[in-house]
């Protein structure tokens, strides 16, 4: 088998952070999302990825580089302009050929991995497999509604009406017959080639689509609350590791992971709680569910359930810092001037709580 990993589109809906960034380049508990899908490919034994890139396909090609450090061999392809997933299938066939292949949303996160999918999917007859998920809303993904046997009835993209509260989670499987698919459907009303269409495509013509139901947590991470909570669940089940320096008058409490490189003086680390290469923590509380990724700086201030990334310093807050989603090179810092206010450079569809 093959794998295609998606990671064109724009991340519009995680702005500020994705005018400079990748959505898919965002890490959770310090290792970006991207990274975290091309593991899961890997560790279900598939050697050869391609990934779909688009606007953002510079930034993709530099950070996955030629898929070494996994022991993969990675292949970009270009999307001119994002017009649906089955395009992005569709546009791939040079390197998939007739080969069995995984299709992998590049901004999501589940848990247990794919293996066990793999497995299932390699040693059967099924012509396509797809992932759904029990969901509070359905409205915002395609939405499969299955009979009393479990088979499909039908797939509807993002339904004003829900009949059913199963979404696709992003992760689909298919065997050559998808060509046939992809080549017979048409741009929905929004422009795209759907593949909730093709799939469906595939069930119209009694082609064998097995739907398998997961149980465990999955994250699309679109949105910085989507980004929290998958950061959360991920910094759960991480054991902990000191590799970086912890002064005799700090505190580490629950499971906490200090990479190489860190610094941690006379402060308190509460876990699940992750410190990045080079970063310094000063005088300061680190609260649960928090990841400061690499080289920033935290002094005299706290944090919790919150995301800093790269390059960040945040100090002399007078207030905790919680539930926020801190972008790269930000400097956060209590001002000395009078009289005092607030002062802020603020990207489009910022949000920001202040006391």
């Amino acid at each position: 088998m093959k794998g295609l990993v998606l990671s064109g589109g724009k991340g519009t809906r995680l702005r500020p952070i994705t005018y400079t960034s990748a959505k898919q380049l965002v890490p959770v508990a310090n290792k970006p999302v991207l990274f975290r899908v091309i593991e899961a490919i890997r560790d279900a034994g598939i050697e050869e990825i391609g990934i779909v890139i688009g606007d953002t396909g510079e930034e993709i090609r530099a950070a996955v580089g030629n898929g070494r450090r996994w022991g993969v061999r990675t292949v970009f392809i270009e999307q001119p302009e994002p017009l649906g997933l089955a395009h992005a299938v569709k546009i791939s066939r040079d390197f998939l050929g007739d080969d069995r292949f995984v299709m992998f949303l590049g901004d999501n996160c589940i848990q247990g991995g794919i293996s066990p999918l793999i497995q299932q999917f390699s040693h059967s007859d099924y012509n396509a497999q797809i992932v759904l998920k029990q969901v509070n809303d359905p409205r915002q993904f395609g939405v499969a509604e299955l009979d009393d046997d479990r088979r499909i009835v039908r797939l509807v993209e993002k339904p004003r009406e829900p009949r059913s509260n199963l979404a696709l989670v992003g992760i689909y499987m298919f065997d050559a017959h998808v060509w046939e698919a992809v080549e017979s459907i048409r741009p929905s009303a929004r422009g795209e080639l759907e593949i909730t269409d093709a799939i469906s495509w595939l069930v119209n013509n009694h082609y064998r689509v097995f739907p398998y139901i997961h149980e465990g947590w999955w994250i699309d991470t679109g949105k910085k609350d989507d980004m929290l909570e998958a950061n959360r669940l991920v910094l759960e089940e991480l054991e902990p590791a000191i590799h970086g320096y912890v002064s005799r008058d700090s505190q580490l409490i629950g499971r906490v992971i200090i990479e190489s490189g860190a610094e941690v003086i006379n402060s308190t680390i509460r876990g699940p709680a992750i410190i990045g290469e080079h970063s310094r923590i000063l005088n300061s509380y680190i609260g649960p569910f928090t990841s400061i990724y690499h080289h920033c700086l935290v002094e005299e201030s706290e944090v919790e359930h919150s995301i800093v990334l790269e390059h960040s310093s945040i100090r002399d807050l007078p207030h905790r810092l919680e539930d926020s989603l801190i972008g790269r090179n930000v400097e956060i810092i209590r001002s000395p001037l009078r009289p005092k206010a607030y002062r802020m450079m603020l990207g489009d569809n910022s949000s920001v709580g202040v006391l």
